[in-house]
């Protein structure tokens, strides 16, 4: 007879079965996922290899407006007559004129140094003056008298009253009063020059504007030191402020000296500055600099604005177009927005759609208009331009074309 079994057997739980099915949720779980990552990447390859919806434009031939362009170039607005103005002695600053933007004319006050030691030595020097001009008028007297002493003596030396001996003393007296009036007069008027200079030095502790122009930098505060020289520590000033002639802006352009042959003193320029890119600046060549760059192999040309303009600024960026003196007319362009350019090796291209592919064509951009770039080369009538894409293009990639 087999012993009676333990209550407590009654309520152990048989784990056998749960242990046995664990490697096999795992093996399902790893099948799973790699079902999900095949079916990833064949969605990746296949949105890889699908067309990619572009918006195109139809290009149209547009008339060039204008002579031909003979020459492309870019260069930056300058100021022909621009200054930092400084001090022509070292002091301190007490009083400064001026703002930033601010219209300024020839001799107009823009700051003050400390003077009160130049006016010191001016009021010492003024004093120095006052008593040399004392002292030769005085001196005046006494010659006035010894002159008198001696004729009166020569008078009486004639009609043998006077000895010789008298007569010789007051001629001496008479010389030696007019030697003693003759430097006090030289002395007189060296007093004279050191107040003249002191006075200048009171002058030059007031910086005045060189010319007209506008104000474009400011370069120091009261209180801080000045000096026409540089000086060590970075605690002296050299300048006050920067002065900018705007009616002597100008334009600087480099051009690469195998092409300096297209440009002619007098020829028609058409400028347009980076900050305003619709609006076409008339401007000529003012004078081709006669000498190269041997770095850059560039040749500087001045190019003058035929009518200045407040939105003109100095270091302005700008692009010209060098015209044909000859008045030629430019051929026609091609037109098409300009968010089609892109630039792949520093060279512009577009991508045109043609048979359901993306070809990518370099193109010559000549002047912009408005929201239209134009193209002299590298685009046909009527192609079919990408404006836009929903992926990054490529030479060669699947297209599929809507119209904007």
């Amino acid at each position: 007879m087999s012993p009676p079994a333990h209550p407590l057997e009654d309520l152990r739980i048989d784990r056998g079965g749960e242990d046995d099915d664990q490697p096999r949720r795992r093996i399902r779980l790893w099948v799973a996922f790699l079902i999900v990552l095949a079916v990833a990447a064949a969605g990746y390859w296949f949105w890889r290899r699908s067309a990619i919806p572009v918006e195109v434009y139809s290009a149209r031939q547009v008339d060039a407006i204008g002579p031909r362009v003979s020459l492309n170039a870019s260069g930056y607005v300058t100021a022909r007559r621009e200054a930092t103005v400084s001090s022509k002695i070292t002091g301190r600053v007490v009083v400064v004129r001026l703002e930033e933007g601010q219209h300024v004319r020839e001799g107009d006050e823009l700051a003050r140094l400390d003077d009160s030691n130049v006016r010191a030595n001016l009021g010492l020097a003024e004093a120095q003056l006052a008593a040399a001009q004392s002292t030769l008028a005085e001196t005046s007297v006494w010659l006035e008298n010894a002159e008198r002493e001696l004729r009166r003596t020569s008078s009486l030396a004639t009609n043998g009253i006077a000895t010789e001996a008298e007569l010789d003393r007051t001629q001496a007296e008479y010389r030696a009063r007019r030697a003693q009036l003759d430097r006090l007069r030289t002395e007189v008027e060296v007093a004279r020059r050191e107040v003249d200079v002191w006075r200048q030095q009171v002058e030059d502790t007031v910086i005045r504007a060189p010319f007209a122009g506008i104000v474009t930098v400011k370069n120091a505060q009261p209180g801080e030191m000045i000096s026409p020289i540089s000086a060590g520590g970075g605690f002296t000033r050299t300048g006050i402020c920067t002065i900018v002639d705007m009616d002597s802006l100008e334009i600087e352009v480099d051009v690469n000296e195998s092409y300096i042959n297209r440009v002619r003193p007098g020829q028609p320029v058409e400028a347009t500055l980076d900050a305003y890119p619709d609006w076409r600046i008339p401007a000529k060549v003012i004078a081709i600099i006669p000498t190269a760059d041997r770095d850059k192999s560039t040749v500087k040309v001045r190019l003058g604005f035929e009518k200045l303009d407040p939105r003109v600024l100095p270091e302005m960026a700008v692009k010209v177009a060098f015209r044909e003196m000859d008045g030629a007319s430019a051929p026609p362009a091609i037109a098409f927005p300009k968010t089609a350019v892109q630039q792949v090796a520093g060279v512009d291209v577009v991508f045109v759609a043609k048979d359901g592919r993306a070809v990518q064509r370099a193109v010559t951009l000549g002047l912009s208009r408005g929201d239209d770039a134009l193209a002299l080369s590298g685009v046909t009538n009527g192609e079919a331009v990408v404006i836009r894409a929903l992926r990054p293009l490529r030479d060669g990639a699947r297209v599929r074309e809507k119209q904007p």
